[in-house]
């Protein structure tokens, strides 16, 4: 059994590390709700962009526009979002299973990482870093995601990868973060809506046409999906980090209880010796 001074000091520790854990609670909270009011601003209007380019585009049959047809190589650009600190959970791992639990082979992989986490894990695990941009989840705005877009398009259109990806941590709710990888190019249509379409025989007009059109609509379809998982990021990051934070907060409590009574029982156990002692020892001389 442990001693009295060995324990008192194991519960010191634990009360040390708890208010370190309730305080970046107390941080993560006040970051969430600043994050998650942006997120719940700002994930309509890109929901409704990347719904909006998919419809169009499945009633705009035999277009030949580079930003829609398939490269000739397996490569893939996978843009991951991650965090450019722990201590949030299973945030960043979940990211990285992504990439790592997918039947892609890691020499058709160019990373685009934006968090130090991310890009940490998969250069260990031995992909490919494209391109490290962990200094854009410490305030990402809109011109980080346009600056990312152009990087991953131009790769795009000179053939170096045949398909873009992006994974990040879909926010929920304050409780719930969900991990998704999706495709944004080439852009992959409903077959149920392409026939619908068809039926109805409804088709896309272009003005002034349709290469000039998808110039313009692409870049800025791809740069808000970017930019709306860069804000989801944040919110889901400290979402994660305030529940972790809170966990270890309350085990830690629960391990103070627990020494507390190992404490008493050992100082309980000590008096009693020495009571013992003391009646033994007046017998003896009696």
């Amino acid at each position: 059994m442990a001693s009295m001074r060995d324990i008192k000091r194991r519960k010191s520790s634990i009360s040390s590390t708890q208010q370190i854990t309730n305080a970046m609670k107390l941080v993560s909270t006040v970051k969430l709700q600043k994050a998650k009011a942006r997120a719940e601003q700002t994930n309509p209007y890109f929901n409704y962009m990347y719904h909006t380019v998919c419809s169009m585009l499945s009633k705009s049959q035999n277009i030949n526009h580079p930003y829609l047809t398939g490269k000739d190589t397996s490569k893939k650009a996978v843009v991951v979002i991650t965090s450019n600190r722990g201590l949030a959970g299973g945030y960043n791992s979940n990211v990285v299973k992504l990439i790592t639990e997918s039947d892609w082979k890691k020499e058709d992989v160019d990373i685009y990482a934006v968090g130090g986490k991310g890009a940490d894990a998969l250069n260990h695990r031995g992909y490919h870093i494209a391109q490290n941009a962990s200094d854009v989840m410490e305030d990402p705005t809109y011109p980080d995601a346009m600056a990312l877009c152009e990087q991953v398009l131009k790769s795009f259109a000179d053939g170096e990868v045949g398909e873009i990806y992006l994974a990040y941590t879909h926010f929920k709710n304050t409780v719930s973060q969900e991990p998704k990888l999706i495709k944004l190019l080439p852009v992959e249509i409903d077959e149920a809506d392409l026939q619908e379409d068809s039926q109805n025989h409804i088709l896309m007009n272009f003005e002034p046409n349709e290469e000039e059109a998808l110039d313009a609509i692409i870049p800025k379809y791809v740069t808000s999906l970017f930019y709306g998982a860069l804000v989801e990021a944040v919110a889901s990051e400290n979402g994660a980090r305030m529940q972790a934070m809170d966990s270890a907060t309350s085990n830690a409590e629960e391990m103070i209880s627990d020494l507390t009574l190992k404490y008493n029982r050992a100082r309980q156990g000590s008096i009693t010796q020495e009571l013992t002692e003391i009646i033994a020892g007046a017998n003896a001389i009696g």
